[in-house]
């Protein structure tokens, strides 16, 4: 009998037919009726795997070999990718990859909300490398190789993966990981940096390094030449989100990005929540904006708002727009946007969305036009308020279809909206994750 590296007899090879895609990007195999999900493996394949977990419900398993490969199958573009968890769908062609979103968008909206948009939207897309702006990695320091590992974890267990260079990183930092790797191998506390998070504005990327113990002063000066090596710039976190500040406090340069047309320039800080994917921001922000037809009377509400994302351009095409948002610090950085980009019809508040919200004073009016962009929970509790101001439209951005097809369901079956129209964007190429837009207008409009 054969036997893994820890001893442990392995499961016999079996052979099997992959049906279906996951909603993590995993192919699903029906073998005496159950589900058994294999890493790698697309529908329409015939593949040998070897299972590795079983469950009552269904199995999980390792791909060992395609014996009839899909003709949606490529060649991953990253020499990391099997390994690293970043990814989950770079064997997959791009196009069956935003195929493959449609269809969960659809069967979401079918299944959980018991809804049909009248019309779909044309899938939203831009580059499905080089995307991602934002992203946390991992840092662990292994002993018995005497070396900091940084990267994304495993696909498998929670090791961090070796990695060099990240194909899915904005190129700015593309390489950084192989190069901080180096880095932290070198400093005095190299086995007490957890993580680091990247985040990439147009002038220069930042990198807030977590921290567990006090870093001596010739750990901080391989900092600063690294920074000045790589363009960089440090930001240090030695507790919670509240403790960040930058590692040059006198001159520390502000992270910002811009939309363009007509131009706008968002600062945010290192931690602020912003869209992963910057070129795909710029068009979702124009597409959702051209979705909700906003006219020069128009008042505007935006929920969820952020730093300004919707809020700012929605401002330069309205009458009045009101930002509401349950993050103080986003809401200081969206005041301070708007000021920064002399635009004097738009409005913020503070206040929890997750909560009814019915005394509050943006509740008590109409507004001809409601933006959400919840997070993946969704924006159920504000339904209500957000059809007591009787929009004539409302766009909803998501990044959860399940949340969104539950909403979409309340919207339609109980308030007294239909789902006009519904698409897909391709924020997260070569992941799971399903970002989507859906438009929703009183019945009988």
């Amino acid at each position: 009998m054969s036997r893994g590296s820890g001893g442990r007899a392995l499961a016999p090879l079996e052979t099997a037919e992959v049906v279906s895609l996951a909603h993590d990007g995993r192919g699903v195999a029906k073998i005496d009726g159950k589900a058994v999900f294999v890493a790698g493996a697309l529908p329409g394949e015939q593949v040998t795997l070897r299972r590795t977990r079983r469950q009552r419900s269904h199995d999980e398993a390792r791909l060992e070999a395609v014996l009839r490969p899909s003709a949606d199958r490529v060649e991953p573009p990253c020499a990391h990718y099997g390994v690293c968890g970043g990814c989950a769908l770079q064997h997959l062609d791009s196009a069956a990859q935003i195929a493959a979103k449609h269809r969960q968008l659809g069967e979401e909206l079918s299944r959980i909300g018991q809804v049909v948009p009248g019309r779909w939207l044309e899938p939203l897309t831009a580059a499905t490398l080089g995307y991602r702006r934002r992203a946390r990695l991992g840092a662990r320091y292994v002993d018995n190789r005497g070396k900091v590992l940084v990267g994304f974890r495993e696909r498998e267990g929670t090791l961090i993966t070796d990695v060099s260079h990240c194909a899915v990183l904005d190129p700015a930092v593309a390489d950084l990981p192989g190069a901080l790797a180096v880095l932290f191998t070198g400093l005095a506390a190299r086995d007490r940096l957890p993580q680091v998070e990247i985040s990439v504005g147009e002038e220069l990327p930042v990198l807030v390094l977590r921290h567990l113990v006090p870093l001596g002063e010739e750990d901080l000066e391989q900092l600063r030449r690294f920074a000045t090596l790589h363009g960089i710039e440090w930001w240090l976190q030695p507790a919670g989100l509240d403790s960040i500040a930058p590692l040059n406090p006198l001159a520390p340069r502000e992270l910002h990005y811009t939309l363009p047309e007509p131009a706008l320039r968002l600062a945010f800080q290192p931690l602020d929540f912003i869209q992963v994917n910057g070129p795909l921001n710029q068009a979702m922000v124009g597409h959702a904006l051209a979705q909700l037809e906003v006219r020069p009377e128009d008042s505007v509400l935006d929920l969820f708002c952020g730093l300004g994302n919707f809020t700012l351009p929605l401002a330069q095409v309205a009458a009045e727009v009101h930002g509401v948002e349950g993050d103080l610090g986003l809401v200081t950085r969206a005041r301070a946007n708007a000021i920064a980009n002399a635009l004097t019809n738009v409005t913020f508040s503070v206040a929890n969305l997750f909560e009814p919200v019915v005394g509050l004073p943006w509740a008590q009016r109409r507004w001809d036009k409601v933006l959400l962009d919840p997070a993946r929970a969704g924006a159920r509790e504000v339904l209500p308020a957000v059809v007591a101001a009787k929009p004539t439209r409302i766009v909803y951005v998501s990044c959860h279809p399940g949340s969104l097809a539950r909403d979409a369901g309340i919207l339609v079956h109980e308030l007294g909206y239909e789902l006009t129209a519904a698409g897909v964007m391709d924020m997260f190429p070569h992941t799971g994750h399903v970002e989507s837009i859906a438009v929703f207008e009183p019945h009988g409009h």
